[in-house]
């Protein structure tokens, strides 16, 4: 994959989550977030495959901020374009819906999908163990463990590195909290 490809990822995703935070007690910048998801891709699951570091990096850009897919394909490609498709969540849904369209859809996703969602998830667990929103009391945590778990199961099978990662991340937050 040529670097500056990957860099002008980066620098997208940084201009488009500028103003967001993260909901952990720190409120660290949200790009750190879709920066983890593309580096736990690469360095854990073996990945090199150019679309899917990019959509990575990319995954939030429209559900979160003001992004759409046609620039995303504008600037990324049709590929990488599509593959944050499969990723987004209607916002226009109710985030009950939202969630259980989540783990319906993550077992029709393609291959590269279903990798980015683990990761995504890794990511937020690991933060649900480490740094947790300040507002979120157990019970909550406990249930965002046991829905991520739900939405992993429909995308396991296609690396075994990140299913690996995902059940040291789940075994490790539920240690953590005790559960």
């Amino acid at each position: 994959m040529n670097a500056a490809h990957l860099l002008k990822a980066i620098a997208f995703a940084a201009d488009k989550h500028r103003r967001q935070r993260r909901k952990d007690a720190e409120a660290s910048p949200y790009v750190n977030h879709p920066i983890a998801v593309a580096t736990v891709l690469a360095v854990e699951g073996d990945v090199s495959d150019a679309p899917t570091l990019l959509a990575g990096i990319l995954h939030d850009t429209v559900e979160d901020t003001q992004t759409s897919f046609a620039e995303l394909e504008e600037h990324f490609g049709p590929e990488v374009a599509g593959l944050v498709r499969e990723l987004t969540d209607d916002k226009s849904l109710e985030k009950g819906e939202r969630k259980r369209l989540q783990i319906e859809h993550a077992r029709e996703s393609s291959s590269r999908a279903k990798q980015i969602k683990i990761v995504d998830k890794i990511s937020n667990v690991h933060g649900i163990a480490v740094s947790p929103p300040a507002d979120w009391p157990l019970e909550r945590r406990r249930e965002y463990l046991t829905w991520s778990e739900r939405v992993v199961a429909g995308c396991r099978g296609v690396n075994p590195k990140l299913d690996q990662a995902f059940d040291e991340a789940i075994g490790l937050a539920r240690k953590v909290l005790g559960l």
